[in-house]
């Protein structure tokens, strides 16, 4: 089932929640008491407390396994892998993507042992039994002597539904609605980008020595930028006073300015440098490049020089270049905001999804708990998604890449600083004298998160 939003009649679009102080958080004062400001290391590295989040949250909430269009014609499938459970996601020939345990109802063999393929069924190579698209069992080896009915023997399936383009799947039987757990603000607030149309520019899996929570907590604040991403610091300056926050039940969005203050250090020609470096983070800025020089040549007066009146920024400029280029390619971005133009929202999704979206892309990184149960590693998943014209887009899709190596995948700079940041994070809180991690109010994000981990491991999640 695809989820699609309800909006109330208003002459306001979503995204413009950030001009209303009723809805947007801001600045340290606004941070919950109730959050948790200091977390116990033992979160990233004790197996008994890997067993607990095995149980109490990954076994019980809805985790984002692919991209629908991954499954474009009946008969496509991929497998996804949560510890030792694996789970098979096809299209049917109705159309309809549905998740099944990955094993024959038989004897257990597994179905599909590859990653991805494309079936007319699902036959099982121990001894020849099949299924169909949608589970029910078609074909049982000298049926007249095995005394099972079919009917009985379907595969087990397991919810799945998609929204956003991407597809959800839980391993709850008996899981709430997805559109249930993410609530209708979530889904309001993300329609507008039009994600389901956005296609794959970069797609990579590789296993890492930290926790799955290491990831999680390094993408929820802006806070190390200074000391890791100092390069951004000419478009990006995270201000906890000028961010935005907003708590959504288990989830959350929080966005701070895609500009930096304005002074002598950072006039019109080192805003405009910025601006031309962001290629190097973020893919889409280079097709908004050539309409953003047209509009600063605008305001290039005697002798070369550059001059913006008040009002006016490389922030404002890339706004109009990004609304004016995107439009003139056919694309709808009527309702997003001049702030999402330029501003990216950063999207906690709990218990594993973390995303950034701005007009005409997003960049999603997602880290699972490793299949082997050690708290120590993970697997994570780093995905960017353009919004294109179809004849682009057939460019510019790549296919999915896995690592194999630790190490041999170089990613783009600021990702590639994540990277190993994170790993050697998790060697430290290895020390078995550091007992809790202290958390700054600049990281309300991260907070945020662990409250909600708190209430799933105390088993009190709604």
């Amino acid at each position: 089932m695809t989820i699609e939003a309800t909006r109330p009649t208003r002459p306001t679009r979503p995204g413009e929640w950030l001009d209303d102080p009723a809805t947007g958080l801001s600045g340290l004062r606004s941070a919950p008491a109730d959050f948790q400001w200091k977390i116990p290391t033992e979160r990233y590295t004790s197996p008994e407390i890997a067993l607990q989040e095995r149980k109490l949250v990954w076994e019980k909430t809805w985790q984002v396994v692919g991209r629908a269009d991954e499954l474009a014609k009946a008969g496509d499938w991929k497998t996804y892998q949560l510890f030792d459970q694996s789970f098979i996601v096809v299209r049917g020939r109705d159309d309809v993507i549905r998740g099944f345990v990955n094993a024959c109802r038989h004897r257990g063999n597994l179905l599909c042992a590859e990653r991805s393929g494309t079936s007319r069924q699902f036959l099982c190579q121990y001894h020849l039994w099949s299924y169909d698209l949608e589970g029910n069992c078609r074909g049982i080896l000298r049926e007249n002597l095995a005394g099972v009915d079919r009917a009985d023997v379907s595969l087990l399936p397991v919810p799945v539904e998609t929204f956003g383009g991407f597809i959800f799947l839980n391993p709850d039987p008996e899981a709430k609605p997805l559109a249930e757990y993410l609530g209708p603000e979530v889904v309001e607030l993300l329609q507008p980008y039009k994600m389901d149309q956005f296609i794959t520019v970069m797609d990579v899996e590789e296993p890492l020595e930290c926790n799955w929570k290491v990831v999680m907590d390094a993408f929820g604040e802006g806070y190390h930028i200074w000391g890791v991403h100092p390069q951004l610091l000419n478009v990006i300056f995270p201000d906890p006073e000028t961010g935005r926050y907003r708590f959504l039940g288990d989830h959350s969005v929080a966005t701070t300015p895609f500009d930096v203050p304005r002074g002598a250090q950072f006039g019109p020609e080192e805003q405009v440098a910025g601006i031309r470096k962001l290629p190097e983070t973020f893919p889409a800025i280079p097709l908004m490049l050539p309409r953003f020089e047209e509009l600063v040549a605008e305001y290039r007066g005697t002798g070369d020089i550059l001059v913006f009146p008040d009002g006016v920024t490389a922030r404002t400029l890339l706004q109009r270049a990004t609304r004016d280029t995107l439009t003139g390619m056919g694309l709808d971005v009527s309702e997003l905001t001049d702030n999402q133009m330029t501003d990216n929202q950063g999207w906690v999704l709990f218990p594993n999804f973390f995303m950034t979206v701005r007009a005409g892309e997003c960049h999603i990184v997602v880290p699972s708990p490793h299949p082997s149960g050690d708290p120590n590693r993970c697997i994570w998943h780093v995905a960017s998604y353009m919004y294109l014209p179809a004849e682009l887009a057939e460019v510019a899709k790549v296919e999915p890449t896995v690592v194999k190596e630790p190490g041999s995948h170089t990613y783009f700079e600021a990702l590639q600083q994540d990277y190993e940041q994170m790993q050697r994070q998790q060697a430290g809180l290895r020390n078995s004298r550091l007992e809790f991690e202290t958390i700054t109010r600049e990281e309300m994000v991260v907070a945020a998160f662990h409250h909600v981990l708190d209430r799933y491991l105390g088993g009190a999640a709604s």
